[in-house]
């Protein structure tokens, strides 16, 4: 029997899916457009045996992830962009420490407090590691409440199999949007690989220890080469990206998260009107999809990058793209969302190669 369709509202969709995805612990603390997420976990985790905790900081509540991460169970925390900042150190902590653990960010706009109007400016925090050291953590860019569902079991699949944590990266829009979903089955807790590192007490074993402080240069060195290794092997079997309309297309699209659905919009607006565009949607922004990127961007010759900053996932794609397609650019800063009508005026623009709406990127 298929899953009952439920409407509900995109952070309470990530409670519900953590819960059934086997999260057992949750420790945050409040902050707008996301407060509705540890709202809903504060009365689901005790229904289904699991602890809820609102720190009393957002470095607090991180840290509690961390001790429960120890521990083995799955564990999770949300926040908005200045409180993920505030995370970076935990994050960092836990990735010298190979925590698995799931972190929710629900960008506004900044920097500093800004306001709570979806923004896409959080992405080099998230992509490039954001906390001190050489490590980076997996992204993940849900496009609706559907795939907010989806990928937070993704997540907590990626965390524990690379013993890593995984970041989803949504914004205040999406939080706050109400769509219909259908989640996947609850997972049984007890079908989950064991999990021979944790710290469970050591009645009747040797003592074991989780840390992140090698003060011995050799440890640390190849504990970062290992390190590396890992995150190799993450490029190599975890990207995804999803494309539309782009088998004919004479431009394409380059969007993720909310940005890409007002970006399909603009895209059937000018299909109806005869001009052929299509959608490339990352959906791991690390490791991004560089190579297929490569490849259609190559054979379309034109591209267009559509976001919520003024031009941090742009980077990403100068450096797939190269010379082998001539680049646009149209970002907006936090505060102001456009209509698909904005959107598709660029794309004329970019199709004509006369840069009237956003900017050329000279690669």
């Amino acid at each position: 029997m298929p899953s009952e369709k439920k409407l509900m509202r995109g952070s309470n969709v990530v409670g519900e899916a953590a819960v059934r995805a086997g999260c057992r612990f949750y420790a945050g603390y409040p902050i707008t457009p996301q407060n509705e997420l540890p709202e809903y976990l504060s009365a689901r985790m005790p229904e289904v045996g699991g602890a809820f905790i609102q720190g009393e900081s957002e470095i607090a509540s991180i840290n509690m992830v961390l001790g429960a991460a120890a521990t083995g169970v799955r564990a999770m925390t949300s926040s908005s962009s200045p409180g993920v900042a505030l995370k970076q150190e935990g994050i960092s902590y836990m990735a010298g420490q190979e925590l698995p653990a799931v972190v929710i960010n629900m960008m506004r706009g900044g920097p500093g407090l800004g306001n709570i109007a979806p923004s896409g400016a959080d992405y080099y925090q998230a992509t490039r590691g954001g906390g001190n050291g050489d490590y980076r953590t997996p992204v993940l860019a849900p496009a609706g409440c559907q795939e907010l569902a989806d990928l937070t079991f993704t997540a907590f699949d990626i965390a524990d199999k690379y013993r890593t944590p995984v970041m989803i990266l949504g914004d205040g829009l999406m939080g706050q949007v109400m769509e219909p979903v259908i989640f996947p089955d609850p997972i049984d807790i007890k079908s989950l690989p064991p999990k021979d590192w944790a710290l469970t007490g050591c009645k009747g074993r040797k003592p074991k220890a989780i840390f992140s402080m090698l003060l011995d240069l050799n440890a640390l060195y190849n504990h970062n080469l290992h390190l590396q290794e890992k995150y190799d092997e993450i490029t190599a079997k975890e990207l995804r990206w999803d494309t539309a309309m782009t088998e004919d297309a004479e431009l394409l699209v380059v969007a993720y998260g909310t940005p890409s659905r007002i970006a399909e919009s603009a895209i059937e607006e000018l299909r109806a009107e005869g001009i052929k565009a299509g959608l490339f949607r990352p959906i791991t922004l690390w490791p991004f999809p560089t190579i297929p990127l490569r490849k259609l961007a190559a054979k379309i010759g034109k591209v267009g990058v559509f976001e919520f900053s003024m031009g941090q996932m742009l980077d990403d794609v100068i450096m797939a793209v190269g010379e082998r397609a001539e680049i646009y650019f149209y970002g907006v800063p936090g505060g102001i969302i456009p209509t698909p009508s904005d959107v598709a005026r660029f794309l004329k623009s970019s199709i004509k190669g006369d840069g009237k709406v956003g900017r050329r990127i000279e690669a």
